[in-house]
C-alpha cells in the first residue's frame, strides 16, 4: 500500500526571498529534506542565525531543563498577540506562572470527566448532519462537519449550554485573522524585532474585534447573572484564583483565555478528526477494525467518558494521526542566552526551531515512519516522549491535551459506528500549514451509512 500524503522537503538550502516565499505558502517547505535524518541541522538567512532540532534529548532540554532560556519565539507572538493578548499561551515567567496556577484545575480529570457529556451531545449532533449528507456516490467535505462538530463542543464548554458566541462569525473571523496575519512576514525571516510593524497583522487584528466583544459581553452577563446549573469554563475560570497569591483574572485576562481555548481547542481538534477520517478511508482494514471495536462498545448509542479507556485503536488512530499530521508542526523557540545543544553553540538572539512534522517522521525515531500504523501507539512499544510532541511538552505543554484526546476518541469512535468512509480518486487532501497543519481544500470522503 502506499503511504498516506504527505509535504515535500526542500533538497537545497533558501535564500531569503525564497525562504519568505515558501514560509508564506506552506511554513513546511522550509524544512531540509536532512532533516529527516540529522540531530541538528544549524544554518543563516540573512542575518539570522538558526538551529532545527529533531534529537530528542536537545529538545528535552529546550523544553523542559532549560526551559526560561527559551521563550516563545517573537514572530509566534507577534502573529498571535493581536488574537488572544498576553494569555497563558503566550505569556512568559512569572505572568504565566500564576495564569498557570491558576487554569489548572479547570482541566483537571474529574472536571474533563464532567465536560464530556457536552461531546457526546456534539458527536450525536454531527452523526444527525452527516446522515443528511452521505448518499452513495456524493462528496461530503468532512473538514466543514468536523470543524462544526468541536465549534459545538467548545462554544458549550467555555460558556455554557446558551453559548456565547456563534459558528459563523468566529469561524470567520479567525479565517479572515489567519488568512491575513498569520503568514510569515520578510521582517520575521531577517528576524527584526517585533517592534517593526507588520501592516497586515496590524489590519487583520480588527476582524477579531467584534468576536472579542461578544465574548466581553458573555463574561459580563455570567458575572451579573451568577454560575448556571451545568460545568462550563466560564464559570470555572471565574471561581479561579492563583493558589500562592489569590489573585483572580479580570475580564480581559478571562476573554484572553477563554479565545485562546476556543482558538486552540476547537480548530485543531477539528483537523485531527478531518485527517483521522482521511486515514481511516485511506485503510480501510483499519477503519473496520476500528469500527468494529466502536461497534462492540457503544452499540448505537454515542461515546461517553466511560467509553474512552475500551476504545484502544480508536485512540491509537488519532496518535497516529497526530504523528502524521500534527496540528502545530512547527515550534519556534528564541534563545535568551548562550547555550549548547549537542555540538552546536547558541547564542543569544538565535531561533531555535522544532520541526514536528519532521521530528514526527524522522528515520532514525521510527519504523516505517510515513506509513499509517496505529499499532505504533499500542503502548509496547518504547516511544521517548521528546520524540512524539502533539502537545509540545515540558512545563508549558497543553493545558487542555487530555480535553483534546477525549473529544476527538469519542467523536470519532461515534462516527465510525454510523458511517463507512471512503477515498475519492483524486482528490485527496494536501497538508499545508500556515499557522496550524491544515488539508487545504478540505476532506471529501464519499460517506454510506452502515
Amino acid at each position: 500500500m502506499p503511504d498516506p500524503v504527505s509535504v515535500p522537503l526542500t533538497t537545497r538550502p533558501l535564500g531569503v526571498l525564497e525562504s519568505y516565499r515558501a514560509a508564506r505558502r506552506n511554513i513546511l517547505e522550509i524544512i531540509p529534506l536532512a532533516a529527516l535524518h540529522q540531530p541538528m541541522i544549524s544554518g543563516r538567512t540573512g542575518p539570522q542565525r538558526w538551529h532545527m532540532l529533531m534529537a530528542p534529548a536537545a529538545i528535552r532540554r529546550v523544553l523542559l531543563e532549560a526551559v526560561e532560556n527559551y521563550p516563545k519565539s517573537e514572530a509566534t507572538k507577534s502573529i498571535l498577540k493581536p488574537a488572544i493578548g498576553n494569555s497563558l499561551f503566550i505569556a512568559e515567567g512569572a505572568d504565566w506562572r500564576w495564569q498557570r496556577r491558576a487554569v489548572a484545575p479547570a482541566f483537571s480529570a474529574r472536571n474533563v470527566a464532567a465536560l464530556t457529556p457536552v461531546m457526546t451531545r456534539a458527536a450525536e449532533a454531527s452523526a444527525r448532519r452527516i446522515a443528511q449528507l452521505a448518499r452513495p456516490g456524493r462528496a461530503v467535505n468532512l473538514l466543514d462537519q468536523m470543524v462544526a462538530a468541536t465549534f459545538d463542543v467548545i462554544s458549550e464548554v467555555c460558556f455554557g449550554a446558551d453559548g456565547g458566541l456563534g459558528q459563523a462569525e468566529v469561524h470567520g473571523a479567525l479565517e479572515a485573522y489567519i488568512d491575513q496575519a498569520a503568514r510569515v512576514s520578510v521582517l520575521d525571516v531577517l528576524g527584526l524585532p517585533n517592534w517593526l510593524p507588520r501592516p497586515a497583522r496590524v489590519g487583520a487584528a480588527r476582524s477579531l474585534a467584534r468576536m472579542q466583544a461578544d465574548a466581553d459581553a458573555a463574561i459580563t452577563r455570567r458575572r451579573k447573572q451568577g454560575p448556571g446549573t451545568d460545568t462550563n469554563l466560564l464559570d470555572l475560570l471565574l471561581d479561579a484564583a492563583d493558589p500562592e497569591t489569590g489573585r483572580a483574572m479580570t475580564t480581559e485576562e478571562l476573554r484572553e483565555n477563554l479565545l485562546t481555548f476556543i482558538v486552540a481547542g476547537h480548530e485543531t481538534t477539528a483537523l485531527t478528526l478531518s485527517w483521522a477520517l482521511y486515514l481511516c478511508a485511506f485503510d480501510p482494514e483499519i477503519q473496520n477494525a476500528a469500527r468494529g471495536e466502536a461497534q462492540e462498545v457503544l452499540g448505537a448509542r454515542p461515546a461517553g467518558a466511560g467509553d474512552v479507556a475500551a476504545l484502544p485503536l480508536t485512540r491509537q488512530i488519532i496518535e497516529e494521526t497526530l504523528r502524521l499530521y500534527p496540528a502545530g508542526g512547527f515550534l519556534s523557540r528564541t534563545a535568551r542566552a548562550t547555550d549548547r545543544l549537542g555540538d552546536n553553540e547558541i547564542r543569544p538572539g538565535d531561533t531555535v526551531m522544532i520541526p514536528v512534522y519532521a521530528l514526527h517522521r524522522h528515520r532514525d525515531l521510527w519504523d516505517r515512519p510515513d506509513a499509517f500504523h496505529p499499532a505504533r501507539f499500542d503502548g509496547r512499544s518504547k516511544i521517548d516522549r521528546y520524540q512524539f510532541l502533539p502537545f509540545s511538552d515540558g512545563p508549558r505543554i497543553c493545558i487542555g491535551a487530555s480535553f483534546a484526546m477525549q473529544e476527538a476518541v469519542v467523536i470519532l469512535a461515534t462516527l465510525l459506528t454510523r458511517f463507512h468512509f471512503a477515498a475519492i480518486r483524486g482528490r485527496a487532501p494536501k497538508p499545508v500549514m500556515i499557522l496550524t497543519l491544515r488539508p487545504e481544500g478540505g476532506v471529501w470522503l464519499e460517506v454510506t451509512p452502515v
